[in-house]
């Protein structure tokens, strides 16, 4: 049995995605004319400020690693306008290799150590079923929750503003403390990445 502790990984982005958004956003205005080496960035925050969001759709797409536990994953698969590719409990088999799990921030030693005693029992159990012949799609059931899951998020800038306002920012209540340990700084991450994008979305402090 092991512990890690949740992160993240930005895994591909477009570095011209102003560039790109410019270019075919001014079809709307037919005004590509105007482009010049430093237009976009005034272009896009005009998108922004008319909230003409679909433009920013045309940037490309962001990817990116979450290591989280499997209820935070729960959440993050709601987005319904991104792709997801996500460790199976399927398909991987835990037994004997040690089962993965991640601690919520705040516990107290002691509390820690409960969990623990507990999540011995789990990995003890699902090895037993392993042996047994029972398939890891069956063994997956006594699995908890704080399981270690690794999964890659893809969606386009319009959906991560939209993914931020909720999981990071709150704008609908306050994000589960989980989440928030993921998304805040990759907001602030993804802010210096690509400006002018989400320079109006603001970091949590």
């Amino acid at each position: 049995m092991e512990f890690v502790k949740a992160s993240y990984e930005i895994q591909y982005y477009r570095a011209d995605a102003l560039q790109q958004i410019e270019r075919i956003g001014r079809k709307c205005y037919k005004s590509e004319g105007r482009i010049t080496g430093t237009s976009h960035e005034a272009f896009v925050r005009m998108l922004i400020k008319r909230r003409h969001f679909p433009m920013i759709e045309h940037g490309g797409m962001l990817s990116v690693l979450f290591i989280v536990d499997r209820g935070v994953s729960h959440e993050i698969v709601r987005h319904r306008i991104a792709s997801f590719a996500q460790e199976s409990t399927r398909f991987c088999d835990y037994g004997g290799k040690g089962i993965v799990l991640i601690h919520p921030m705040g516990l107290t030693p002691a509390q820690i150590a409960r969990r623990e005693a507990h999540f011995w029992l789990t990995q003890a159990l699902y090895d037993a079923e392993r042996d047994e012949g029972v398939p890891p799609e069956i063994a997956r059931g006594v699995l908890p929750t704080c399981l270690k899951t690794e999964i890659v998020v893809t969606a386009n800038l319009c959906e991560w503003r939209h993914i931020f306002n909720l999981r990071a920012v709150g704008v609908t209540g306050r994000p589960h403390p989980q989440m928030l340990e993921v998304m805040v700084p990759l907001l602030a991450e993804v802010k210096t990445l690509i400006p002018v994008i989400f320079e109006d979305v603001v970091v949590p402090t």
